[in-house]
């Protein structure tokens, strides 16, 4: 007879886990070859056959339920050794069913019409500025960072990723730049400090325009900066260039067409599109039920194959694709040991179950991008094929060229932060 347990001795290869269950008996597997140990406890026999029917949701549901309790280490732990094994658990008779059933509805689950679209957005982004306080970087940007080298700081690494973005843009003094999920406003306010831009950025978060609203004010900037609470679709007019960080992966595969063709007709004849999203190296998927239903509903990161898909029609040019590996995997690391430093502030700003739903989200998303087939592409996009330079040496020159103007940004834009969080 199939049961959790069995699924456990198989799919465990690497590392060990061990299991107390409701009645105290001890179950152990794995041990055939090193790696990550992890040892829980089942509250409930219920909970074994909750995690056997559906894995993939109900052993995080019962982690947050407390159905399943770490005896020694962290659920970071449990994490790790799934993922070290994950090939194996993919192969069992109810995971291969539930893949086989988002696989076929994943298009439902992706209709981000505008109506549906706000309220996805309002579910992540509008939790409350606090919860992210306490991880993110000072400048609140909530997407992946660049480390070139693995050594920097969370701060240097998400200017590095912002000075990398502004070189693939070639901004030139006068010109009008569109930032299409602007988030708190950081992005679009480095674009205005390091070059003479105006910038309009666009989101569905009333809880983020206010405070990017705010931070455009405190900096002075406000006549060079606007943010608008508006979809993407409903844009008007022509920018010389476009930037979209995170934001691809709330479009849905249905939409990425229309996404690109918003970008072709949003820009100028000679313009440039910097599009950076979450990916993958498999082919196309779907959303984890866990992520769907609690962290990103209606998300979802498109293959590279699906997403060049939906450009070829437009006529985009695709100027260049970059594919950043390990990176977020990084960024996340940073995130998640942050969040962990002030989990009981955390606590007191939610609530017990909600920062258990959080590690898990943080936990997970790392090891998918250090252990699983998740990555992060930057594709540059133009109207014409000659929009940037046909050799990708430029970048270099317009990173250091980019560095020296942005002497005090990261106080000012700290302080500004800072201060319209807490208004």
């Amino acid at each position: 007879m199939l049961s959790l347990y069995g699924v456990l001795d198989k799919a465990i290869q690497k590392g060990r886990l061990t299991i107390t269950d409701a009645k105290g008996v001890v179950h152990e597997f794995g041990g055939k070859q090193p790696g990550p140990d992890a040892a829980i406890r089942f509250t409930s026999k219920k909970v074994e056959w909750k995690i056997f029917i559906n894995p993939e949701l109900n052993m995080p549901e019962a982690y947050m339920d407390g159905e399943l309790v770490v005896d020694n280490g962290s659920i970071h732990d449990l994490v790790v050794l799934y993922y070290a094994n994950k090939r194996h658990f993919d192969r069992s008779p109810s995971q291969i069913f539930w893949d086989g059933v988002l696989r076929k509805i994943r298009r439902f689950h992706q209709n981000n019409a505008l109506s549906r679209a706000r309220e996805n957005a309002k579910a992540h982004y509008d939790i409350g500025e606090d919860i992210y306080k306490l991880f993110l970087d000072r400048d609140m940007q909530y997407s992946c960072a660049y480390f070139p080298d693995g050594s920097e700081t969370l701060d240097q690494a998400q200017t590095l990723k912002k000075r990398h973005i502004a070189a693939k843009l070639m901004l030139k003094d006068g010109q009008r730049v569109l930032d299409i999920g602007c988030g708190w406003g950081g992005m679009a306010l480095y674009l205005a400090h390091v070059a003479d831009v105006e910038v309009v950025g666009v989101t569905l978060s009333e809880r983020q325009l206010a405070v990017a609203r705010r931070r455009a004010e405190i900096l002075g900037v406000s006549d060079r900066v606007r943010f608008d609470l508006v979809d993407y679709r409903e844009v008007e007019g022509k920018f010389n260039r476009i930037v979209s960080v995170g934001m691809l992966e709330h479009v849905g595969v249905p939409y990425l067409k229309p996404y690109f063709l918003t970008v072709r007709d949003r820009l100028t004849d000679d313009g440039v599109a910097l599009i950076h999203s979450i990916s993958t190296k498999s082919p196309p998927g779907f959303t984890g039920p866990f992520i769907r239903k609690y962290i990103f509903p209606g998300g979802y990161a498109p293959s590279l194959s699906e997403t060049v898909a939906s450009i070829e029609p437009t006529g985009l040019w695709l100027l260049d694709c970059e594919i950043w590996r390990c990176h977020y995997g990084y960024t996340l690391q940073h995130w998640r040991e942050r969040f962990l430093a002030n989990r009981e502030a955390a606590v007191a700003a939610m609530d017990e179950r909600f920062c258990r739903m959080w590690e898990l989200y943080l936990s997970t998303s790392e090891r998918v991008f250090l252990q699983g087939s998740s990555n992060v592409f930057q594709l540059q996009l133009g109207r014409e094929r000659d929009a940037v330079p046909i050799t990708r040496t430029y970048i270099e020159a317009e990173e250091a060229r980019i560095a020296g103007r942005e002497t005090g940004f990261l106080e000012r834009v700290t302080a500004s932060a800072h201060q319209a969080l807490a208004e």
